[in-house]
């Protein structure tokens, strides 16, 4: 009796998660006005705010250059761009200070000398240099479109926001058969879920493509330099102190970045992401969201990877107690109700694949379709490794920085994302003017 109790209630659990889980993915898609209402507005002409673009690089010789000369070939009139390296990584420090050389008036390098390195700390370094009203942060391999600060200045003047997020999107797809699905989180996750979260007054900020006002960010304090989800803190403390935050994402507009290379890679990428966010559930900042809604709606999120990673566990354990022990027939049907919601959601991802192929103008075949089907219950069984192994460092004080190696897999022409005329463009620059600090 006990055990079939214990079945009903953790497959109820399950199936209402997942139901919640698919009904807050689908936001974006639920109206035509919703989803026009997730892009940027068109951007006048009107004053122009200044930007300082943090660019922290550790070990990230192979693509920092690249990401470099897409952020020199904005439309925008008024940024600087300031690169973090590390005292003991001189190869991309010599990759940095070259671009310096080549553009004094755009690209200043600061060095963080911090015995341990972590990318909160490469950010707080550059903090006090930052000259602009806007600080915005990027990876170091970002691919940037060149009308992005364009938009991201109209948004922050048209709407009075605190912050602005853009859009980040991982693009080579067809690399592996976890690629396909890591793609598909960030589609779902930049594309629609943010929307929501902007919407309900608390969102987990991404870590790039990541707009704040220079003082509401000094205001805070910058960034949590002990946190390994430093992004998602940020965003908890600032919707804490009831800041707004504006979410925009545009096909056209996005950052594209690259997904692992390796299956150890990511797995060491999502138990990093993992560990942070039980790291600002600790913390308890989202404690002092006013409503109720944004405070259950926080503890669901911070806890969602968790739940996730024993869902891919739980649903086969289940339908196994069903089949094989002597349990009621109500509660062998009941047992079955989050296969449901996950055959729903794989006909969602399929969908979700079809339209990101279409958005971005790639080439989905049938085999990308059928790896992303059986590809599933593997890619669950990682996240829910990912997840013990968080939840094995935090007990243990493990709290070090695990790099993700970049080699470049999404790049493309420097021309292949933008837009015609805007990217081609001759614009007339007029730097921040003030001494360089390299």
């Amino acid at each position: 009796m006990l055990t079939s109790v214990f079945v009903a209630a953790i497959s109820l659990a399950l199936f209402w998660m997942a139901a919640f889980t698919l009904w807050w993915q689908m936001h974006a898609w639920r109206t035509p006005e919703t989803l026009a209402a997730t892009r940027f507005d068109s951007p006048d002409s009107g004053g122009r705010l200044a930007f300082s673009l943090l660019l922290p690089a550790r070990h990230e010789q192979a693509v920092l250059e690249h990401t470099i000369d897409r952020l020199l070939e904005s439309s925008h009139t008024d940024y600087e761009i300031i690169v973090i390296v590390g005292h003991d990584d001189p190869e991309t420090a010599a990759v940095a200070e070259r671009a310096a050389v080549r553009a004094p008036e755009r690209v200043r390098v600061v060095v963080d000398h911090n015995e341990t390195k972590n990318k909160p700390k490469a950010l707080n370094t550059a903090l006090p240099h930052c000259r602009g009203d806007i600080v915005g942060v990027f990876d170091a391999e970002d691919q940037v479109h060149p009308e992005l600060l364009t938009h991201v200045d109209h948004a922050f003047r048209s709407t009075g926001a605190d912050v602005v997020q853009g859009g980040v999107q991982l693009i080579n797809f067809h690399s592996s058969w976890y690629s396909l699905r890591n793609c598909l989180e960030y589609f779902f996750w930049f594309r629609s879920r943010l929307h929501l979260h902007a919407e309900k007054g608390f969102i987990p900020l991404g870590g790039n493509t990541v707009f704040v006002r220079t003082a509401v960010l000094r205001e805070a304090g910058g960034w949590d330099q002990n946190c390994l989800a430093e992004d998602c803190d940020l965003g908890v403390r600032l919707s804490s102190v009831g800041k707004k935050v504006v979410v925009a994402y545009d096909s056209d507009m996005v950052t594209r970045e690259e997904t692992p290379g390796s299956l150890m890679s990511l797995l060491k990428q999502r138990t990093r992401w993992n560990q942070g966010f039980l790291q600002v559930y600790r913390k308890k900042d989202w404690q002092q969201l006013p409503g109720r809604g944004q405070r259950w709606l926080a503890r669901y999120t911070l806890m969602t990877p968790f739940m996730q990673a024993a869902t891919g566990v739980i649903i086969p354990v289940n339908c196994a107690v069903a089949v094989f022990l002597d349990v009621p027939v109500g509660i062998a049907i009941i047992t079955f109700l989050p296969m449901i919601t996950a055959m729903v959601t794989f006909v969602f991802e399929i969908v979700g694949l079809h339209d990101f192929g279409r958005q971005y103008g790639l080439r989905v075949r049938f085999t990308h379709y059928l790896k992303l089907i059986v590809g599933g219950p593997f890619y669950q069984v990682l996240l829910a490794g990912a997840a013990i192994r968080a939840v094995w460092r935090e007990q243990r004080g493990r709290n070090e920085w695990e790099l993700t190696s970049h080699t470049g897999a999404h790049l493309t022409s420097a021309t292949s994302s933008a837009s015609g005329s805007a990217a081609g463009a001759s614009v007339s620059a007029t730097p921040l003017r003030e001494d360089s600090l390299r």
